[in-house]
């Protein structure tokens, strides 16, 4: 008999993730990363290898038992058990379509609740959660190397969303001290100093979209294709997009809710937590 399983994980990384979904190599590399330790669960504790292994070994006692395995024997905490429950509930929401004829089966596996662990406060990513977060971003794109740069600023300079909107490349100091001039409410100026892995950031892409002339120092440092500001909304937009994928990887330190707003109260936590 034909290993259907086999047949349908690679079709599940191969065509469902990297084709329709597009998800992130992270993302894809962290699925990958729970499978290889179910295929290990498998031989060592259920004696089945993986030649042999089924779709109907997928049971919900026998990820339940994978799971306890996670924690008893590798001393995983409940933050990575979720992470790696994650993985397998994607992977049988993809077989409720694939395999209709067991549809109890996934959905009695889709029904294994994730535990509790510490959370953050509504307002209040972790630093992980940023860097998560962060490396969702495509750098392969014009459009990612975009993001990447505003998304990274947004929390670096802890800047209000409008403010952000404002910026245009005569706000960025680029030479030592670094620091970006932000203008709030009642046109009260503050100067914010940034890392320098940031002005790296920005400098590569101000070049790239000819921010770096002194004849475009007063256009929008941040521009939708038509080459105007980008708004409120469709920041939030593009936060949102790179939230979703970083909370398929790790629901448990990633909200279902952001908004810009998160990483200006991630920053001010950042800041003032002692080392």
């Amino acid at each position: 008999m034909k290993n259907d399983f086999a047949k349908h994980l690679t079709s599940f990384f191969t065509e469902f993730l990297s084709g329709e979904r597009g998800v992130s190599h992270n993302t894809i590399r962290s699925y990958s990363n729970t499978f290889t330790l179910f295929l290990n669960y498998m031989d060592e504790v259920a004696l089945v290898n993986a030649e042999k292994i089924r779709l109907e070994h997928l049971t919900r006692d026998k990820i339940l038992g994978f799971l306890d395995w996670l924690q008893d024997n590798r001393k995983n905490g409940n933050s990575t058990r979720n992470q790696r429950l994650a993985a397998i509930h994607a992977f049988c929401k993809y077989m409720q379509y694939e395999d209709v004829m067991h549809l109890q089966q996934w959905q009695s596996v889709m029904s294994i609740k994730i535990k509790k662990t510490e959370r953050y406060g509504v307002n209040y990513l972790s630093i992980d959660a940023v860097k998560l977060l962060l490396e969702q971003i495509p750098r392969s794109t014009k459009t990612g190397r975009r993001d990447l740069a505003m998304i990274a600023l947004l929390y670096d300079s802890g800047a209000r969303v409008q403010e952000l909107i404002d910026l245009t490349p005569s706000s960025i100091h680029l030479d030592k001290p670094y620091y970006i001039t932000l203008f709030g409410k009642g046109r009260k100026r503050r100067l914010v100093p940034l890392i320098e892995q940031q002005i790296v950031i920005l400098k590569e892409y101000m070049a790239e979209n000819g921010l770096d002339k002194l004849a475009c120092n007063q256009r929008p440092l941040f521009q939708n294709n038509r080459g105007e500001k980008l708004t409120n909304a469709g920041i939030t937009y593009i936060l949102k997009h790179y939230s979703k994928n970083a909370r398929i990887i790790n629901p448990e330190i990633i909200p279902e809710r952001i908004s810009p707003h998160n990483l200006r109260h991630s920053k001010a936590m950042h800041y003032c937590k002692p080392v």
